[in-house]
């Protein structure tokens, strides 16, 4: 229990950023069949 009680806020909100950055960069840079509207990493609305 006490190492859920370590996790500080900024701890998670700096994940939460970081998670982000990584879907935006993931999204912008990866080919369309990977992220794309029938991508199998993530899917997009067109």
């Amino acid at each position: 229990m006490s190492f859920l009680a370590d996790i500080t806020f900024m701890e998670v909100a700096l994940s939460l950023v970081t998670v982000g950055i990584i879907e935006r960069l993931a999204v912008q840079y990866l080919p369309e069949d990977m992220v794309g509207p029938n991508g199998w990493l993530l899917t997009t609305s067109e």
